[in-house]
């Protein structure tokens, strides 16, 4: 569409523009980037009060929010912007120019890689649940009236626990347009997207921010109290959403035809979880220092995988569109990667609490890998925050997104928050129960050490 195409052509010159201004802004300095020593990268310049990395970076976000079907192209072209610009001018902590940057994919790799595994194995893991029939046979237990709705909610948020979000927001979209007989309220829906998103914030299996914790080195003890905050949430957004949807369109209770749970794929979900749960155990206890070395998350996911296929083949096919995706969010946590954390506000609850409302606007993967990069956060507060958070706006999650494209009239920004207004309400009464009954707990994640020449190396409080 030309008005499309448009705005397309203006984010590719927003970009052009701010590296242009980093020629002009930028001291006369740079053959000073020839490493002496411990190298330390020069200075960004400052526009309208931050440096033009993160200018750049939000500008790409900017563009992810703005072009929905276009998302792949605008997450490379941000990242293909700042690559050349942090070449040519800034450097890299590891050292300046093209030497720089293979000193930081690096020390990188290891997360990278581990996320791009966990996103397709994961993808693959759910299509197996979904074929189990046990999401089929859901319905069956609803009961008639708002209760039997609220119940549907619950059941996304169990679902989502151990489930990839957006593929418990699939499930409980499905589910929905069957047991209302396609009549789906639209602050209904906001509120499925709010139960799988609210579901997986405290498990770091149940959403892509909580599972880059993990790889990290957060343990899932430190993410699991997000689940006082996610509670809470569930039941202020909950109640009056069912209410809500029992008004538009009574719940009809499934009368669908006995189904017979496939136990061996059931038995390969949870055979695929524990098996990762373990390996991450083995990794942190008795092979120290593994992880920060070998992708050992991802290799055990994809272990599984492969043994049980003979038993029930994976869906294969699942495979292009979900790497598409999965490449769009590594660019999107390679962007967040060169961005020079050490300027960022220090981390607190107030910095936490602000990232939920940003979220529901930009991306929340980069954000998250923003905020693992700069460490000291409550990671169960973070991933209530930035997990949740995005749910106030449909295009501030992956599940929001997922949900949109089922019900197509979900995609609008007004309609959904005057619908939905009770998320905004739960996302702050539940952070702030949360805060008073388990308070602010800053803590480390595992310590990773880059593997680079005692001469480059970077300080180690800016590593993952």
């Amino acid at each position: 569409m030309p008005h499309n195409r448009n705005r397309m052509i203006f984010f590719i010159g927003a970009l052009a523009l701010l590296t242009l201004a980093a020629i002009v802004l930028l001291p006369a300095s740079v053959p000073s980037l020839a490493p002496t020593g411990s190298y330390q990268p020069n200075e960004s310049p400052m526009i309208f009060g931050a440096p033009l990395d993160f200018i750049l970076f939000a500008v790409t976000l900017l563009g992810v929010a703005v072009f929905h079907h276009n998302t792949l192209q605008v997450a490379l072209g941000g990242l293909g912007t700042i690559l050349l610009y942090k070449v040519l001018f800034i450097g890299f902590k590891f050292g300046p120019g093209v030497g720089g940057l293979i000193g930081h994919l690096g020390h990188e790799w290891v997360i990278l890689s581990n996320l791009l595994l966990l996103l397709v194995g994961f993808a693959l893991l759910s299509d197996h649940f979904e074929k189990s029939h046990v999401p089929e046979l859901l319905p069956k237990y609803l009961s008639a009236g708002w209760q039997g709705s609220f119940a549907l909610l619950v059941m996304i948020f169990i679902l989502s626990s151990f489930l990839d979000n957006i593929a418990a927001a699939i499930i409980g979209g499905t589910i929905a347009s069957i047991v209302f007989d396609k009549r789906v309220h639209i602050g209904y829906l906001a509120a499925i997207v709010a139960a799988s998103n609210a579901g997986g914030a405290g498990s770091v299996v149940g959403d892509t921010t909580t599972t880059m914790m993990w790889i990290a080195g957060v343990s899932p003890i430190q993410v699991f109290p997000a689940y006082v905050a996610s509670v809470v949430a569930l039941f202020i957004f909950g109640i009056p959403a069912a209410i809500q949807q029992h008004k538009h369109q009574p719940l009809v209770p499934s009368a669908s035809e006995a189904l017979h749970i496939d136990v061996a794929r059931l038995g390969i979900v949870f055979f695929i979880l524990g098996l990762a749960i373990v390996a991450n155990i083995l990794a942190n206890v008795v092979f120290v220092g593994l992880a920060d070395h070998v992708p050992v998350l991802g290799a055990a996911v994809w272990t599984a995988l492969l043994v049980t296929a003979p038993l029930r083949r994976p869906n294969w096919g699942l495979l292009p569109e979900t790497l598409k995706g999965s490449i769009f969010l590594l660019a999107l946590v390679t962007c967040a990667s060169l961005m020079p954390v050490e300027k960022l506000p220090a981390a607190s609850w107030q910095s936490a609490f602000t990232l939920g409302f940003v979220s529901s606007v930009f991306d929340n993967i980069p954000l998250t890998a923003l905020a693992i990069s700069q460490g000291g956060y409550d990671w169960a507060m973070l991933a209530y925050a930035v997990g949740f958070g995005g749910s106030m706006i449909w295009f501030g999650s992956s599940a929001g997104v997922a949900i949109s494209n089922i019900f197509p009239e979900a995609k609008s920004v007004g309609a959904w928050v005057k619908n939905g207004w009770y998320i905004v309400a739960a996302y702050v009464i539940g952070f702030f129960v949360m805060l008073a009954l388990v308070g602010w707990n800053p803590s480390e994640k595992r310590a990773v050490q880059p593997a680079q020449p005692a001469a480059h190396a970077a300080p180690s409080a800016q590593g993952h």
